[in-house]
């Protein structure tokens, strides 16, 4: 299984990028990356390389001139070397191994929590209906996953926080 960061997200509610914000003294990208390396067999790492985000890992351009999660989902299948893909939004700090394993072994075409589209695992067979919709300016990944075969799987709502403000973040970290 390849394990898909997510970090190219526009961090407009959060005022600076996600990736760079901090728990514990490690942003949430090299958290995230970490997390990966444990439930996956290889790692990519999808965003915006004209961001110019320092980071201790390559990022691989989504190739789209759009800040959408799709383009990244996209962007990820295609650099995939495996069948089944697990990814992970870097603003998602609590996921385990756990719950990208059970996304993975639920996998049809897609497998998503009860929460919604990511963190999600998506095979192969579902790159041509991600395409189509993102060529179309189609850019919602919920709507794209309900014309997949995708199974829901109930995880843990602690380990599925989102941050998207730095209070949010804050809330976290007071909590740790």
């Amino acid at each position: 299984m390849t394990g898909i960061l997510l970090v190219g997200g526009a961090s407009r509610r959060f005022g600076s990028p996600k990736a760079l914000a901090r728990i514990d003294g490690v942003t949430l990208a090299e958290r995230a990356w970490r997390l990966l390396e444990a439930a996956a067999d290889k790692r990519i790492a999808v965003g915006k390389v004209d961001d110019g985000l320092v980071l201790p890992f390559a990022i691989i351009d989504d190739g789209s001139v759009l800040r959408a999660p799709l383009a990244g989902v996209v962007a990820g299948l295609r650099a995939a070397t495996t069948d089944v893909s697990v990814f992970l939004p870097v603003d998602c700090p609590l996921v385990t191994v756990e719950a990208l394993w059970a996304l993975a072994d639920a996998c049809a075409d897609a497998a998503v929590p009860q929460t919604g589209p990511l963190p999600a695992a998506l095979r192969q067979s579902a790159l041509p209906a991600l395409e189509r919709r993102l060529d179309a300016g189609e850019l919602a990944v919920r709507d794209a996953l309900a014309e997949l075969d995708t199974r829901v799987v109930e995880l843990d709502p602690a380990v599925l926080v989102n941050v998207n403000t730095e209070e949010e973040l804050h809330r976290l970290t007071s909590l740790a």
